[in-house]
């Protein structure tokens, strides 16, 4: 993969607050939209655990950003999925710190008249040309994917 020149581009600066709200590990992350998430220790040995894990977050933005590109993908052809659904699991290393993924495997389930191999475009697109955290998380974490269109992988 060819590295881009960051002296030859424009920064897309985002931004994200992080604020304690309890005595444990609870935090609220607010975006520049005022759209707030919450994180917890979901390893703690006491407590309820109240929000999601960074590293279960990182599997949402996973999905989040394919279920992006792929329904833009399709509508670009006029095709509107009537369902779409993503199964990540992330398998992380073991007894070690920090306790990175090793591999992720991905399930994509559409729904809808779809020809089979628009819905396959789509999600190979998705997975290794646009979606920027999927881009992101290969360089250190390989990521398989399988499309299921009406409930039979293709």
């Amino acid at each position: 993969m060819a590295f881009l020149d960051l002296n030859q581009i424009i920064p897309n600066l985002m931004k994200v607050n992080l604020n304690r709200i309890n005595q444990d590990y609870l935090f609220e992350a607010t975006n520049e939209n005022g759209h707030k998430v919450l994180l917890d220790n979901t390893s703690k040995k006491e407590g309820k655990v109240e929000g999601t894990s960074p590293m279960e977050l990182l599997l949402e933005a996973l999905a989040g950003c394919s279920g992006i590109d792929i329904v833009a993908i399709l509508n670009k052809q006029k095709i509107n999925p009537t369902d779409l659904k993503i199964d990540v699991e992330g398998e992380r290393i073991p007894n070690v710190a920090p306790s990175l993924f090793y591999k992720i495997k991905v399930n994509v389930r559409l729904e809808g008249d779809i020809p089979p191999e628009k819905a396959k475009r789509a999600v190979s697109l998705s997975f290794d040309k646009y979606c920027s955290v999927a881009k992101t998380l290969e360089y250190s974490t390989p990521i398989k994917y399988f499309v299921f269109l009406n409930g039979e992988e293709i």
